[in-house]
């Protein structure tokens, strides 16, 4: 059977797992660095969150070295057999001089965006929204910088459909586990998003513009 799974990484360590649970599964893969390119084939790409910027390929799915790989390649598997019935998709937001928004399904890091401005953040987190079906949308905000997290929620609560819930996250800690990236700002961005999408928040009331934090 021809590989439709790409591991493409450097690292040791996300390496020697994921390639462990493809093993175990009996999984086709093919491993690359992330300098060499990605075959026409190939439809599903497992990456690390510090090297996604360098894949050029429709479908992405970023490891986390706190991750299970099991995770990672359960939502694989999923893409490849084409299922559409995810439970929850959700939106992390890191707000600041730059942006950084992380999508997660079902736990699984599907993609990570570093913006540059809030209404370039707004335009992603609607259109990310718009073409991943689930059964439940959440976007969750950190409140690390309250004057901009203060200006995102109304603006969220206007242009998202109601059947979104919004939460408010303490960003506390989010920045430690990135610390071999503090010279990348973006890429600190990016995971400090995904750390917010996997926190739980407090519900920001919709409709109402209230400040809850």
């Amino acid at each position: 059977m021809k590989a439709k799974i790409a591991v493409v990484t450097v690292s040791g360590k996300a390496y020697y797992l994921l390639v462990n649970e493809l093993k175990e599964r009996g999984l086709d893969f093919l491993s690359l660095t992330p300098q060499e390119s990605v075959p026409i084939d190939i439809e599903v790409v497992i990456t690390t969150a510090a090297e996604r910027h360098f894949i050029k390929h429709p479908r992405v799915l970023v490891y986390t070295n706190e991750a299970e790989p099991t995770k990672v390649v359960n939502e694989a598997v999923r893409m490849l057999q084409g299922k559409k019935n995810r439970e929850t998709i959700v939106v992390g937001v890191d707000p600041g001089k730059t942006f950084g928004v992380a999508v997660l399904s079902d736990g699984n890091i599907l993609e990570t965006v570093t913006c540059s401005s809030i209404e370039e953040a707004l335009n992603t987190i609607v259109n990310i929204l718009a073409k991943l079906q689930a059964a439940s949308h959440v976007v969750k905000v950190g409140n690390g910088a309250p004057y901009i997290t203060a200006e995102l929620l109304p603006l969220l609560d206007k242009i998202l459909p109601k059947d979104v819930a919004i939460e408010i996250v303490s960003e506390a800690g989010t920045s430690r586990f990135a610390r071999e990236t503090l010279h990348k700002r973006g890429l600190r961005d990016a995971l400090s998003a995904v750390r917010i999408a996997e926190r739980r928040g407090q519900p920001y009331q919709r409709g109402k513009g209230r400040k809850t934090y």
